[in-house]
Parts: structure tokens; C-alpha cells; sequence
């Protein structure tokens, strides 16, 4: 045989080749890549026509002549041999049946070749039509013990999480494990599963520490970087698991918050709060304490919760009005919303109320309307001079002081007041599901300051469990998220999906019930019959307790209109003010 360069489209195919069928279009491509890269490699064998036509006929190498005119080649070496009696079919044949890719432990040994010649391993993949990822999990085979790589060679291969747990420990490890696993003669397959969980190690990794460098040093911690890990990824691990710990444990001693505790995660991953704790899953208050503690990853999470205020009873009286049997649970399906998730309802609707309350546009004469509902809402309490518990009048107090000058005279301006109003506001409307809860009337508050625009992202983990089946699959409408067979694998996708985004579920949105609003409007409603017809107000209150309410003067109304239509820029301050007092007395 002698080479010859030819020109690729004047060679013809010959109609006897054993291959008919269309190659594989990834095939295909891996050659083509090859060939662009490195050229061909092995010449294809041709034969002058038989019949005596010019140019010659393609005995092997069909793809390898297509490819390279799809690659653009000019010219390519071919060997040149006697024409075949049978028209190169059983050539053909033999070929391509004889032929046998090269097992994975030869391709990493070739591979290793071409990196110790200075291939990079981008070039490699390139030339091979190859993920770069791909040579790298070959190149793992260097860190495996020789008896394994022979076992890999017969083609029985782990999977690339499997071969990274092998190649990541030590060859005394290996040969340790592979003593209790290696195939019998018998059953030559072996169970890599079963041989990487006996060498896997828990990673710690670099980027869920809360710890520095000064802690890591300290507890001997040496990061390992992992090479297959995205390159923006910070990768770093270890698999000294107490190290680890010890060093988040250290830290959170050191930052732990003044109001603080450090405790444990319990079987579900849930942080052990003291007794009687409620999870505060909103903003938190200056007065909630927290928990910090180490989740099953190791990272260090933080959770607030309040404790219950001590109740004492009044001297002299029975049970306090909170203090109620509680009702028979009769066995009944899972609603939609469990009690944990109103609780978290509560909570985001309080703060996004305040929030509110504190920085959305607000008209005059809406404060004073949402004023007298907040002093309506089934959470306030007001108690006699004469005993009893003032916190509200203390809080309250403190507005209240604002409007008053140096000299102990109510003076203020509008501004002053609107911010009065607005705090007198946040510190009695609210949803929480305890003894602060307003009722109906903090949504319909809500409402009408567009708290819906101020609720947190309720896209999480800790809410979505919160829901049953119903409620969860039918939170994916309008997403991309279609319902799992397993809830929590619909939960994860959701969470993932509002990971960036914005979720509300319509049961938290600050949307009255009409029915329930009626009722209440029905029950407070002050007819003929109760009010005298004279415009006085009942002598007993709803609670049954003795309230006395004189008459208003006459002069109280014209007072009061000065108040509600007097411009706080004009002149004459000193005689609004008097003006105000007036009707206050």
C-alpha cells in the first residue's frame, strides 16, 4: 500500500460497505470534532475502481471521508491497496464488527498521556468532542486503588458521585474496603454503592461556616477545595465534622445576642425553644429573644420567639375572661391551613400592617376613622384610675405626651399629631393569633392602607409546610411549577421557583369576610332603643362593667368642629389650643 493525498470529494463510495444504517448523530459530531481538532488519524484504505473509472472506491473509512468534507479538508491522506475480488465486503465487515471502543481506564491512561505531552484538559475535551467535566471524572481513576482500576477495566464502572467518594480517600482506606466488597468468582459484578458508603465521609463546607480564619486555624481545620465544583463557587470543605462543629459552637457563644440562647435542632431539624415559647416568624419586637443553633448541614440559623406574659387574676375575682375551657378536638380532616401557619399569617400581617401604618399615604380624616376602629379592636382594655393594670394607659401615655409643650400645654401641629395617631395605631391593631388579635377590624384596616403591598414573602420552607395537599398544588397555578406525586418534592419546587420572587397566599391577603364584617357591624350597632333617643350613650358596657358618661355640653361641638377644621398654619395657635382644651374638659 502506498499514501496518497486525494482530495475527499473525488473519492466514491463503495455500494458492498457492511454499514447501511445512518450513523449515530452524536457520532457523527464526536468525529467531526476530532477531525477539526487533530485531523485524521487513521488514513482510509482505498482501492482504484474496478471497472476502470477514474478515482478511487472507499474500501473503510466512509464516515471518516464524510466528515472530513464536512469539515472543510482539501485534501486528506488516504492508503491506497489492490481492488478486493469482493468488492471489500468482507473487509468491511471485519472492521467494523472487530472493532472495540477503548474502556474507560485506557481512555484515562491516553488522557494522562496527553496532559504529561501538555494537553490541557479544555483541548482535550475539545479534540474528543468531550464535556470538560467528563475528563476531569476520568481523571479521578489516578486516586483509585490498581485492583479496583483492574475490576473497571472489564467495564463494570461506579457512577461519577461514586467515583469521586472513592477517589477522595486515602489507598489504605480503599484497600481496606475493597477486601470486604471485591467481586467473588462466583458474581464478578460488585456493589459500588455499597463500597462508597463505606469509604463516604460528611463534607463541611467553607461556605456554610459562620467562623473565620482565627476559629479554623484554632480547631486545626484545613480546607479541601473540590475541583468539580463551579468555578464561582466557593468549594471548600472538610471532613473533620467535629472541628467543624466545635468552631460553630464557638462562634455562636462569642455572637450570641444579648436576649439570647444557643440550643438544639430536634429529629425534624426544628429548633428546641423553651416551654411555652411562640415562634415569632414576622419582625421581630425589641422585647423577643433568640435562638440560635446548628442545622443538619451544620450552618448556624437563627429564630426569634416571645414568651407569654404573666396574667395574674385580680384580687378578689374568679378566672380571668382569657382563661376558657378548652373545646373537645373532634378528629377531622387537615385544613388547608394549619394552626402553625395562621400563626405565621398573624404574624407577616402585623408586620406588614405597621409597616403600613408607619410609611403609606394616609389621609387626615382616615387616621381618625382607623383611630376609633383601633380603640374598638377586641384586644384593648381600659381599667379605672382606681386600680388595675395601666400598661395600655402607659403606652399609650406616650403618644399622648408628644403633644404637649415645655410648659405642660397641649400645643402640636399636624405633623406632630399624624405621628401620634400613627404610633396610637401600630400599638393596638393587630393580627397575631393570641390575646393582641384585633379581629376583623385590623383587616379591614389593612385594607385600607394597602398593607397586602408590605406582606413578606411567604415562599418559604417553614410556611409552604404549613399547607395541606389542596393548598400546595394549588399555589403552583399561575407558575411554572407543575404538582409532584410527593408533596415535598411540590414544596421544594415551589421554594425554589419564589426564591427570588414573591408569594402571598390568598389566605393572609387583608381581605375581610363580608359576612363576618356584617355580623360585627350588626352586633355593634346602637339603635333608638339603646341609646335613649337622646344621643347618650348605654350605662354598661358589652364586659357588664359600670361605665358613667355625662351628657356633652353644647359648647363641645362647636369646639370640636374648630378642631377637625382649623388649619394649623394659620395664626392663633394659643387659642386653638384653648379651643381643644375646651372640649376636652
Amino acid at each position: 500500500m502506498e499514501i496518497k493525498l486525494v482530495d475527499p470529494r473525488s473519492l466514491v463510495e463503495n455500494p458492498d460497505r457492511a454499514r447501511r444504517s445512518k450513523s449515530n448523530p452524536q457520532s457523527d459530531a464526536l468525529l467531526l470534532a476530532t477531525i477539526k481538532a487533530v485531523g485524521i488519524v487513521q488514513p482510509p484504505v482505498v482501492a482504484p475502481q474496478a471497472d476502470g473509472g477514474n478515482g478511487y472506491l472507499i474500501q473503510s473509512g466512509h464516515r471518516r471521508v464524510k466528515q472530513a468534507i464536512a469539515a472543510g479538508l482539501e485534501e486528506i491522506a488516504v492508503l491506497v491497496g489492490e481492488a478486493a475480488e469482493d468488492g471489500g465486503a468482507m473487509r468491511s465487515m471485519v472492521e467494523n464488527i472487530a472493532r472495540e471502543n477503548l474502556n474507560p481506564v485506557d481512555q484515562w491512561r491516553a488522557i494522562e498521556r496527553l496532559v504529561a505531552l501538555g494537553w490541557t484538559e479544555e483541548a482535550i475535551a475539545v479534540a474528543l468532542a468531550l464535556p470538560v467535566r467528563q475528563i476531569r471524572k476520568l481523571r479521578l481513576l489516578a486516586n483509585v486503588l490498581p485492583a479496583m482500576l483492574d475490576h473497571m477495566a472489564k467495564g463494570d464502572m461506579p457512577n461519577e458521585q461514586q467515583l469521586r467518594t472513592i477517589a477522595a480517600a486515602s489507598l489504605e482506606e480503599q484497600k481496606e474496603v475493597w477486601k470486604a466488597h471485591k467481586p467473588s468468582k462466583g458474581d464478578p459484578q460488585i456493589s459500588w454503592w455499597s463500597l462508597a458508603n463505606g469509604l463516604a465521609k460528611t463534607r463541611m463546607y467553607a461556605r456554610d461556616a459562620s467562623f473565620g480564619d482565627d476559629l479554623a486555624a484554632a480547631y486545626g481545620i484545613a480546607w479541601v477545595e473540590d475541583l468539580f465544583r463551579p468555578a464561582d463557587e466557593d468549594s471548600r470543605y472538610t471532613t473533620d465534622v467535629e472541628a467543624f462543629l466545635g468552631a460553630q459552637q464557638e462562634w455562636m457563644t462569642q455572637n450570641l445576642p444579648k436576649k439570647g440562647i444557643i440550643t438544639e435542632a430536634n429529629t425534624w431539624g426544628h429548633p428546641e425553644l423553651p416551654k411555652k415559647a411562640e415562634r415569632v416568624y414576622g419582625k421581630p419586637a425589641k422585647s423577643d429573644h433568640a435562638a440560635m443553633y446548628l442545622d443538619r448541614d451544620g450552618k448556624v440559623q437563627t429564630v426569634h420567639y416571645r414568651m407569654p406574659e404573666d396574667r395574674k387574676k385580680a384580687k378578689g375575682k374568679g378566672r380571668s375572661p382569657e382563661a376558657v375551657d378548652e373545646p373537645v378536638v373532634v378528629s377531622k380532616p387537615r385544613p388547608d391551613v394549619t394552626r402553625l401557619g395562621l400563626d405565621m399569617i398573624g404574624d407577616l400581617r402585623t408586620d406588614a400592617l405597621h409597616e403600613a401604618l408607619s410609611r403609606a399615604p394616609i389621609e387626615d380624616d382616615t387616621l381618625m376613622a382607623l383611630l376609633v376602629l383601633a380603640f374598638a379592636g377586641q384586644n384593648v382594655r381600659v381599667d379605672s384610675g382606681a386600680g388595675g393594670d395601666f400598661r395600655f394607659g402607659n403606652r399609650f401615655g406616650r403618644h399622648a405626651a408628644a403633644l404637649f409643650d415645655s410648659d405642660g400645654k397641649l400645643a402640636f401641629d399636624m405633623d406632630t399629631l399624624r405621628i401620634a395617631i400613627r404610633g396610637v395605631l401600630i400599638d393596638v391593631l393587630s393580627c397575631r393569633e393570641n390575646i393582641s388579635k384585633s379581629g376583623i377590624l385590623a383587616l379591614v384596616a389593612g385594607e385600607v392602607v394597602g398593607a397586602d403591598g408590605f406582606l413578606a414573602n411567604m415562599g418559604t420552607e417553614e410556611f409552604l409546610s404549613c399547607l395541606s395537599r389542596p393548598a400546595l398544588e394549588a399555589s403552583c397555578e399561575g407558575t411554572s411549577v407543575l404538582p409532584r406525586q410527593r408533596v415535598k418534592d411540590t414544596r421544594a419546587a415551589l421554594v425554589e421557583h419564589f426564591k427570588e420572587g414573591h408569594f402571598v397566599h390568598p389566605s393572609a391577603l387583608f381581605a375581610p369576610d363580608a359576612t363576618a364584617l356584617g355580623q360585627w357591624l350588626t352586633d355593634h350597632s346602637v339603635n333608638d332603643d339603646e341609646d335613649g333617643g337622646d344621643g347618650s350613650l348605654p350605662d354598661q358596657d358589652e364586659a357588664g362593667g359600670d361605665v358613667s358618661v355625662e351628657p356633652m355640653h353644647d359648647h363641645v361641638e362647636p369646639a370640636s368642629e374648630a378642631v377637625a377644621t382649623r388649619d394649623p398654619d394659620e395664626e392663633g395657635d394659643e387659642d386653638y389650643s384653648e379651643g381643644f382644651r375646651e372640649a376636652a374638659e
